[in-house]
């Protein structure tokens, strides 16, 4: 199966391991977000982090890669705004949904176009910024970097990816709620917080 995008280096945050309880999973996170502090090869600041508000069964802090070399940058941060799945999902051309977009960050699915391709489609519909979900729903472990493709063009909202899996259970819970969006706070500042109330998603690996 073709998929055309334009992302090739995934980073690999850790695989998921096996017979291991709750307790031992968060220790596991705890430690690797401390490497993430710590370690000259992967810092922070290489991640961007946001909270999921509503619904209430998925209000989780997220990780997310920013675009390598297009794209802009949060310069505000949002303490509630829609998180609004694409629809079509994969944002290759125009949206059913576009008008729900507008000042709103779109969730979009990997696949059937360039990253840049789907950054602009958002871009023209009026949203603030665009979560790009990996098309690997079984993926909670590793990044893909995006980077621009050979048209020349350029983007000017933030663009982010975010793993398959993650995708999957935001876009799950809200089929389930019978909702159009989610409520989310984005970016969050995950040093100022506790790593003890750090709410992570319990299927990933952090």
């Amino acid at each position: 199966m073709g998929r055309r995008d334009e992302g090739s280096a995934a980073n690999g945050s850790g695989a998921g391991a096996s017979g291991a309880g709750p307790g031992a999973a968060m220790l596991r996170r705890s430690l690797w977000l401390c490497l993430c502090l710590c370690s000259s090869g992967l810092r922070i600041h290489e991640y961007l982090y946001f909270q999921v508000l509503s619904p209430g069964d998925i209000r989780y802090i997220f990780t997310a890669t920013p675009a390598k070399d297009f794209g802009g940058v949060f310069n505000t941060r949002y303490d509630q705004i829609h998180l609004v799945p694409a629809d079509p999902p994969e944002a290759c051309g125009e949206l059913n949904n576009g008008v729900f977009i507008q000042d709103q960050i779109a969730l979009v699915e990997r696949g059937g176009c360039s990253f840049l391709s789907k950054t602009r489609v958002i871009q023209e519909h009026g949203g603030r910024a665009v979560i790009i979900a990996d098309n690997a729903y079984d993926n909670d472990s590793f990044y893909i970097e995006m980077i621009q493709d050979s048209t020349r063009r350029t983007a000017d909202i933030p663009a982010l990816f975010l793993l398959g899996r993650d995708g999957y259970m935001i876009r799950r819970s809200l089929e389930q709620h019978g909702l159009p969006w989610a409520v989310i706070s984005i970016p969050v500042n995950v040093t100022s917080i506790p790593t003890y109330e750090m709410m992570q998603p319990p299927w990933t690996f952090w």
